[in-house]
């Protein structure tokens, strides 16, 4: 059995038709899970409830971790150390391997490129807490009482992947007619993830001996595209002249006044005002898996 924790969000999706593919049973867990595929189990639990947490969990060969809370720092702060160890506590009781799919925040600012290797030196509320609990994995990776590893996206887009930022700003906005938005500095080099690529690849660790135990980058294209020419090669694909409107700082410090989401957003904005590198050589040479160029992953986002 294959748990997907925290599903319903585009990286559950992914992985689920992945999993499926190659012939797994696929246990989705939610507070409102849906089925992605017809034979799906469905599973409804808080994944802060530990009872409830621990009966999703049995019966799992492997649980992937891809949960998501609300974008709020004082939430983060108090529900993820407690929403971590809940699953670390079920994944020991029962046997289960994890896999946890982690973001970059706790990397903080990188100078250059990120890698499986950059030290956990957060420099926001978020990336502290996305710290703590990638600390608490590893020890007890470490310590060799569970089988786990931790799996890293760069901020993401893709199909169907609504909650990215590039859904909003770009992609949406050019659908509609209206002229695409960015924020930070659109000359900055920004790395993304396409979704596809990395439900793929967790699928395909999930399942490899070998991976456990480790840290690793999920397949990401190298190309350095800056912000402005994200949106320039989306324009093109989508048949519009290139326009780009660039919210200042002090705008979103404004709007954030009366936009929560905004809000939080401020102490994340330093990823976007200088260059971020993602670098996933690792688990393409392990696994020979190329990742989709930007050209083909912006059109099939456009089309879908």
């Amino acid at each position: 059995m294959q748990t997907i924790l925290g599903a319903s969000g585009v990286i559950g999706r992914e992985l689920s038709q992945a999993l499926v593919a190659s012939g797994h049973r696929i246990r989705q867990v939610g507070r409102n899970p849906q089925p992605v595929n017809p034979q799906d189990e469905i599973v409804r639990a808080d994944l802060l409830d530990a009872e409830a947490t621990d009966r999703a969990v049995a019966g799992s060969d492997v649980a992937y971790l891809v949960a998501g809370l609300q974008y709020d720092a004082t939430v983060w702060e108090e529900q993820w150390p407690r929403l971590m160890r809940n699953v670390i506590d079920a994944c020991k009781r029962h046997g289960s391997r994890l896999v946890f799919f982690d973001n970059v925040y706790a990397y903080g600012y990188v100078h250059g490129m990120m890698t499986e290797e950059t030290p956990l030196k957060p420099t926001s509320r978020k990336g502290k807490v996305r710290a703590q609990i990638a600390t608490m994995l590893l020890d007890e990776m470490r310590s060799g009482v569970l089988q786990a590893m931790i799996t890293r996206a760069a901020d993401f887009y893709g199909p169907g992947a609504t909650l990215s930022i590039t859904h909003s700003t770009v992609f949406e906005r050019l659908k509609a007619g209206k002229t695409p938005q960015w924020i930070g500095n659109p000359k900055a080099v920004h790395t993304f993830t396409y979704t596809p690529d990395a439900g793929r690849a967790v699928a395909i660790l999930g399942q490899s001996d070998k991976a456990y135990g480790q840290t690793w980058h999920l397949p990401t294209t190298k190309e350095p595209l800056s912000g402005e020419g994200f949106v320039r090669l989306a324009c093109e694909l989508a048949g519009r002249p290139f326009k780009i409107q660039v919210a200042p700082r002090w705008m979103l410090r404004l709007m954030g006044i009366f936009v929560p989401v905004l809000r939080e957003t401020q102490e994340m904005l330093y990823q976007f005002e200088s260059d971020y590198h993602f670098d996933s050589s690792k688990i393409e040479a392990a696994y020979d898996l190329k990742p989709t160029p930007y050209r083909e992953g912006i059109a099939t986002t456009l089309n879908n």
